[in-house]
């Protein structure tokens, strides 16, 4: 059905552009978000010098959020012809000379700086900052710095260029907004003295809801829906297009080629189609348990759009819906333990050994151990084992090793230990019970025996 292979590529695009390129609409936040705003917007069309910090562990939306707020306040001719943004990244701007330059470039004034020869970093900040000026010399065009990654500002040299950048917005020589992003909490610490008695301690921070379940599961439905013909006509009244020439700055890209659900269209069967099946998944008890595991796990927004993107990804002409199975597949995936996975890889008797040394973590409260304490064990074990009778020493030792190059167990270094016989080195196991229980229950063709001792120390 060539109708229906089309409608479901344009349904993928839809969902994959409003996952990954929809930086413009953002929800919850309102009272940060509206803080961020004020900041810009006086900042802008009043002229006032501010700093601020904006603090989240990452993937919560810091960098959604100034983005959004941007692509709102862009669209007012007062704004955008009164201020430019300039955008430094911590990560691409790894030094002040880098740092300056590039904000150079994003003002527009090489032509002014070229040629000219300045004593000091402040000198030269202090000369782009003038030629901002307009004509009657009184009014300046303000300047918003957004610095991304802020902490690793904080590693250069002297710290120069965030102290002539606080010194500018504290003393208001010129209109400025110097806006850091960054996922340290601790960012405050890492300032020098002089640093930090210039910055106005203006920190917003972004902290995870973590019992905001029912929160989810609309962002889940929300994300996932297609828009009908009503809302599309709503969103296009009250959303205004950003001018062009506020999208001159080629450095900070986030703000160009925005996600927009008008570039996009779906016939009406197939929106009403598609939303009463996600309908139907969001209310299945079996979907919500597994995004409420996930949720448990993790709480931020980022790794759950990212989820979605990998369900979106599997829709096809085979599987051209999501299903509670797809949803729990990924979820197992997302959920596995590489360790575990290694564990069920092992031979019989090496894992016979990793029950052997978790038996004796729980009699001696994670005591280390030697080899030959778990021999002892293991051989106490064998000889009323039907399947793990007369194996040899050697080949017992040779199993031992393999665990320990394979970093299940790790020798405990420190005194005279290492000088010991390799029979009698203190090892510790670096495993979780847990996570040796759920290896031994997925391993095939494993001896009922075997599975049994793991679950009872009692030989």
């Amino acid at each position: 059905m060539p109708g229906v292979e089309t409608e479901l590529d344009t349904t993928r695009q839809f969902l994959k552009s409003r996952l990954t390129k929809d930086r413009a609409s953002f929800h919850g936040y309102e009272a940060e978000r509206q803080n961020i705003h004020d900041l810009l917007e006086r900042t802008a069309e009043h002229g006032e010098s501010n700093s601020a910090l904006l603090l989240g562990p990452r993937g919560i939306g810091k960098t959604s959020l100034v983005v959004s707020v941007l692509a709102e306040l862009l669209t007012k001719a007062t704004f955008y012809r009164n201020c430019l943004i300039v955008y430094l990244n911590g990560l691409v701007h790894i030094d002040d000379r880098l740092a300056l330059k590039s904000a150079t470039a994003q003002m527009n004034l090489e032509n002014a700086v070229d040629g000219k020869v300045f004593g000091s970093f402040a000198e030269n900040l202090a000369f782009l900052l003038e030629c901002l000026k307009a004509g009657d010399r009184k009014k300046s065009k303000s300047v918003i710095f957004l610095l991304e990654e802020f902490d690793l500002f904080c590693s250069h040299h002297n710290q120069t260029l965030l102290y002539n950048l606080f010194d500018v917005a504290q003393s208001a020589q010129a209109p400025i907004c110097v806006l850091g992003i960054t996922a340290r909490l601790d960012v405050i610490e890492l300032l020098e003295k002089r640093v930090k008695s210039r910055f106005s301690h203006r920190q917003i921070f972004l902290l995870p809801n973590e019992d905001d379940f029912a929160g989810r599961m609309e962002l889940f439905e929300s994300l996932l829906k297609l828009p009908t013909e009503q809302e599309l006509r709503a969103f296009e009244a009250q959303h205004t297009p950003i001018p062009s020439e506020a999208l001159n700055n080629e450095e900070f890209t986030l703000l160009n080629r925005l996600f927009n659900p008008l570039d996009f269209s779906f016939s009406p069967k197939w929106v009403t189609q598609w939303n009463r099946h996600i309908e139907k998944l969001v209310k299945s008890a079996e979907v919500q348990t597994a995004l409420q595991r996930m949720y448990d796990f993790d709480v931020l927004e980022g790794p759950f759009r990212m989820f979605l993107f990998e369900l979106v990804s599997e829709v096809d002409e085979q599987h051209p819906c999501i299903t509670v199975e797809l949803v729990q597949k990924h979820l197992e995936s997302y959920e596995s333990d590489d360790k575990v996975k290694l564990l069920m890889g092992l031979s019989v008797l090496e894992i016979c050994l990793i029950i052997a040394m978790k038996h004796h973590s729980e009699i001696y409260d994670r005591e280390p151990f030697n080899y030959e304490m778990i021999l002892t064990r293991f051989s106490k074990w064998a000889n009323s084992s039907s399947t793990m009778k007369g194996i040899e020493r050697p080949v017992v030792l040779k199993a031992f090793e393999h665990l320990k190059q394979l970093e299940f167990i790790a020798p405990v270094t420190g005194g005279g230990l290492t000088k010991v016989q390799k029979e009698y080195q203190i090892h510790r196991l670096l495993l979780t019970y847990g996570q040796i229980h759920q290896a031994v229950q997925r391993m095939a063709l494993l001896p009922t025996e075997i599975t049994q001792w793991e679950q009872s120390s009692l030989v």
